[in-house]
């Protein structure tokens, strides 16, 4: 006899043994339960391997057409692979009727296709003509809440930002490649001549295009016209879609730093209006997902070692331009595959099952 199906949505999270995987199952357990079965989906090579989600074990499964039996209307499958596996499966999961919760950049830019932060434009979430809800990267995601939260008052004008990406956004690779580098310089007295970290560390930088321990790196992503990186015409275009500010003249410049995990970010963010910046710390107190640390008398602002395992966008050092008192200047960070991936799925993911609710 078959087992009755459960009337509470299945979860379905293909990606679920790499870095954003551990850490996903380790919000489903910790969030409210509004999910029927979870299935957990990998590449063949994971296939068999056993893992905890919600106190009970859970055998991953292949990525198949197989492994998505059963799943129809009302069900989610979320998808924490590179680009080319998502655009490979996703439509054949929507062909089930399934929705497709997507963080890769396969979908970011169809315009047919929600570009979502729950927090800033959740209700994006309703409308996907392809069935498909799309997430945005790490470093767009540590800064949205903040600033779709200022910008609701203060209507944004112009953005520049400089980030200080962590190596775990690289995955495992990152995490180990920087570990690795730290432990060659660790006790000597390298970077204080030209190339002596070069030749300690050696050829092998990992993914990134230089030494990252003793080091910051500018650049991450592939080469674009005029010297942009993809990654920062990524946040450009992700910050406009979420914001739906298709013409806001956006500047960004992303650095590697020799950090295992949490993105930071130094954001001067321009607006129509004068900004006060006791209100604009008010606004940012009350933002849902962001959390304002702010008394550098005391010491206390932001740091990416404090927000690592943590929910919120961890926001401090807001003061008001110098030379421009529509301007506002501030720090934020945020757990990059914590607050910046997995939790900002997991949460779309819940909006789509609340719909049946």
């Amino acid at each position: 006899m078959t087992a009755a199906r459960s009337p509470a949505p299945a979860l379905a999270v293909v990606g679920a043994t790499g870095a954003v995987g551990s850490v996903l199952l380790q919000i489903l357990s910790q969030r409210a339960d509004v999910w029927g079965d979870i299935r957990l989906i990998a590449s063949p090579r994971s296939a068999g391997r056993m893992l905890a989600v919600r106190a009970r074990e859970s055998e991953v499964l292949a990525l198949s057409e197989d492994a998505f039996d059963g799943f129809g209307e009302g069900d989610v499958v979320l998808f924490l692979t590179p680009a080319e596996v998502s655009a490979r499966w996703a439509p054949a999961v929507t062909a089930r009727g399934a929705v497709v919760v997507d963080q890769s950049a396969a979908f970011r830019e169809d315009p047919g296709v929600p570009l979502v932060v729950p927090e800033v434009n959740g209700h994006c979430a309703r409308n996907r003509p392809r069935g498909i809800v799309a997430g945005p990267d790490c470093v767009t995601a540590a800064m949205a809440a903040a600033l779709g939260a200022l910008h609701a008052e203060y209507a944004l004008a112009e953005l520049a930002v400089s980030t200080y990406q962590a190596a775990s956004a690289a995955g495992r690779a990152g995490s180990a490649s920087l570990r690795r580098q730290l432990s060659v310089v660790a006790g000597t007295s390298l970077g204080e001549q030209t190339g002596d970290v070069r030749r300690a560390v050696g050829e092998d930088t990992g993914p990134f295009a230089a030494p990252l321990a003793l080091n910051v790196v500018p650049w991450s992503g592939e080469l674009r016209e005029d010297g942009w990186s993809s990654h920062e015409l990524a946040v450009r275009a992700q910050t406009r879609r979420i914001l739906q500010l298709e013409k806001l003249p956006v500047a960004v410049t992303c650095v590697q730093v020799p950090v295992v995990t949490g993105h930071s970010l130094t954001v001067r963010a321009r607006f129509e209006r004068t900004v006060d910046a006791a209100h604009a710390r008010e606004i940012l107190e009350g933002a849902p997902g962001v959390v304002l640390v702010d008394d550098p008398a005391a010491g206390e602002f932001p740091t990416p070692v404090d927000a690592a395992g943590t929910d919120p966008a961890w926001v401090g050092r807001v003061r008001v331009s110098l030379d421009d008192p529509r301007a506002l200047e501030f720090f934020v960070c945020a757990d990059n595959l914590r607050r910046g991936v997995a939790l900002n799925a997991a949460r779309i993911a819940e909006l789509v099952a609340g719909e049946g609710a």
